[in-house]
């Protein structure tokens, strides 16, 4: 018999960028829609999974800031941490949708109050990490990221579609 497959508690999609603009905040009331903004670097899109704690976010935000997805000047892959690069994090409760028919349903998704609690603390995580790097430090770059639990309009530059999902 086979070992049954822990369940999956997180997914994340990495994206390489040279630039990516998230609104935050739609337009209104004569208002201008307001956007944060990142240079090269990395965007992250994160879902949280029932069952998942705060014990497993340390884990994610360091494996994702050391993965070596980003190519720098002479071609090799290197972290965002060692590029280094700007960090844009999307919540994306999409990504825990599954096809059931013709249509999608997000039951494995977290709790939307637990799931805001471990973007939360996912997001100061990073920032963190990438204040702790010191080239992050002295290139100045950035960590910048999305409302949870709001739709939003995002505008992404990259020089090639190099997308990975990292299921924890």
């Amino acid at each position: 018999l086979g070992s049954a497959r822990p369940p999956v508690l997180a997914r994340a999609l990495l994206q390489q960028c040279t630039s990516a603009r998230l609104q935050v905040k739609p337009p209104e009331h004569g208002a201008e829609a307001e956007w944060v903004e990142i240079q090269r670097g990395l965007v992250i899109y994160i879902c949280f999974f029932k069952g998942a704690d705060e014990d497993l976010v340390p884990k994610i935000a360091h494996m994702l800031l050391s993965v070596k997805l980003s190519e720098n000047e002479s071609g090799e892959y290197v972290s965002v941490l060692d590029l280094p690069g700007d960090v844009l994090i999307i919540p994306q409760a999409t990504l825990g949708g599954k096809l059931k028919g013709k249509k999608m349903q997000y039951h494995a998704n977290i709790e939307k109050q637990k799931g805001l609690e471990l973007y939360s603390q996912f997001v100061t995580l990073c920032e963190k990490e990438l204040s702790a790097s010191t080239r992050c430090a002295e290139a100045g770059v950035h960590v910048k990221h999305g409302t949870y639990g709001n739709r939003q309009v995002l505008k992404l530059d990259t020089n090639g579609p190099y997308t990975h999902l990292i299921e924890f």
